[in-house]
């Protein structure tokens, strides 16, 4: 089982990445749970949302004690390290967030996410080098499953940017 937790400003694509990862299990046949929370304030305001994979039933779709921490800004890092259980992963977009992680029971991936995205052509696939990452780094879900899923979730009207979702997804994978 894994909790993990997304976290970023409004406008980074953090629900975004929390559905793909949650559609991504349904369609590997796991039980999956996903849940948003953010303020008022849609773009630039501070966003997480919360994903339980498991192969067994879920009890809660709350995470309080998260075993990955997927951080997009500065201040996400702030408040989610220290949630973050003995032995679990932080990866973390460092063209954002200068600091490194301070802890040292956790292992750490730092991605620069939004510069290979800029390499890409498209700062907004920032958040998918970063699930790149988290793919490789932890096996939870195939990158197939990722790719079906995100059919799913973006608008037909966005299905073109599949491609270059993909790689985003591909480099995040390869930064590893």
């Amino acid at each position: 089982m894994a909790d993990i937790i997304i976290a970023g400003f409004g406008g980074q694509g953090v629900l975004v990445l929390g559905q793909l990862i949650t559609y991504a299990g349904m369609i590997e046949d796991k039980a999956v749970s996903w849940f948003p929370s953010y303020g008022p304030e849609q773009r630039g305001g501070t966003c997480n949302c919360s994903v339980v994979i498991s192969d067994e039933e879920i009890g809660s779709p709350i995470v309080s004690k998260p075993t990955v921490a997927i951080v997009m800004n500065a201040p996400s890092l702030d408040r989610f390290e220290p949630t973050v259980a003995p032995e679990g992963l932080i990866v973390y977009n460092s063209t954002l967030i200068q600091q490194k992680p301070k802890r040292d029971d956790v292992k750490v991936v730092a991605v620069p996410a939004n510069e290979i995205a800029d390499e890409l052509g498209n700062a907004r696939v920032a958040n998918m080098v970063l699930l790149g990452a988290f793919i490789e780094a932890t096996g939870l879900i195939d990158i197939a499953s990722v790719q079906e899923s995100l059919k799913q979730v973006l608008s037909e009207r966005h299905h073109h940017l599949i491609p270059l979702n993909m790689q985003a997804l591909e480099r995040g994978r390869a930064y590893q």
